[in-house]
């Protein structure tokens, strides 16, 4: 029989791992300019300025608040997509076979520069462009649990009411919890990345513009401590939203 494994065993190695990697990166930037690789102290303390700063916080909220509506709508304009393609058969071939390697297949950065051309720098164009990546992500995953719906379970709740809304808030929307969890841990770290590269094309506010601006000012420690700001505010999410409905819906 297998010994289970002592639960300190995997932090001492997780947290070890960072601290190794820590000081390698201290290690490195001792043989470079600062402008190419600052140190994690110099990061830190950027860190920490930006943090004290009132407009960071409104360039944290920008970002925050387009990723969570473009999230938002992705998963709804997906699950319209697949509610249609299994509904209709008719519609199945030009949802999954046509729209959707359209989508997955079309350049993020054609997205970008699209975007641009069609809203100009505003909050819309990097909403769209979000929105537009996330998109295929979605439809895929609520897809797949539309068809993992048991029919037997459809055709029972019907027996028992005839009421649309109660059959999606009793029946459909309990059996796709797991799989709008799954979509929505998926589309949170993708997002994340999607929002620098729309950022920094078509926004005057957000992280992505203030690592820009930092870039153009010659302010590597900025640079870096704002994508060390994105690794924290991702887990701060990850640990306050995701993981609780995970729990609760029986997600790994």
């Amino acid at each position: 029989m297998k010994t289970p494994e002592h639960p300190l065993v995997p932090r001492v190695l997780a947290e070890g791992s960072v601290l190794f990697v820590l000081v390698l990166w201290w290690a490195a930037s001792l043989r470079m300019p600062a402008f190419v690789l600052p140190s994690p102290g110099d990061v830190g303390r950027a860190m920490l300025s930006l943090f004290v700063n009132p407009d960071f916080n409104k360039h944290v909220a920008a970002s925050v608040l387009r990723l969570m509506f473009a999230i938002a709508l992705a998963m709804m304009l997906g699950g319209a997509l697949a509610q249609l393609a299994r509904s209709f058969g008719f519609l199945e071939w030009v949802v999954m076979r046509r729209i959707l390697p359209f989508l997955n297949s079309f350049p993020s950065m054609g997205w970008a520069v699209l975007a641009v051309l069609w809203f100009g720098v505003s909050t819309t164009g990097v909403v769209f462009v979000e929105v537009a990546i996330l998109l295929p992500f979605a439809l895929i995953n609520l897809a797949a649990g539309l068809q993992e719906i048991d029919s037997e379970i459809v055709e029972m709740g019907r027996s028992f009411t005839r009421s649309r809304w109660r059959a999606l808030t009793r029946i459909y929307l309990p059996l796709l919890m797991p799989y709008i969890v799954a979509t929505l841990r998926m589309s949170y770290g993708i997002g994340w990345k999607i929002a620098l590269v729309a950022e920094l094309f078509g926004a005057e506010e957000g992280l992505g513009f203030l690592m820009v601006r930092a870039q153009y000012n010659g302010q590597s420690d900025t640079v870096f401590a704002t994508c060390l700001t994105i690794v924290l505010i991702f887990i701060v999410g990850e640990k306050l939203l995701i993981d609780p409905l995970a729990r609760r819906f029986g997600q790994a």
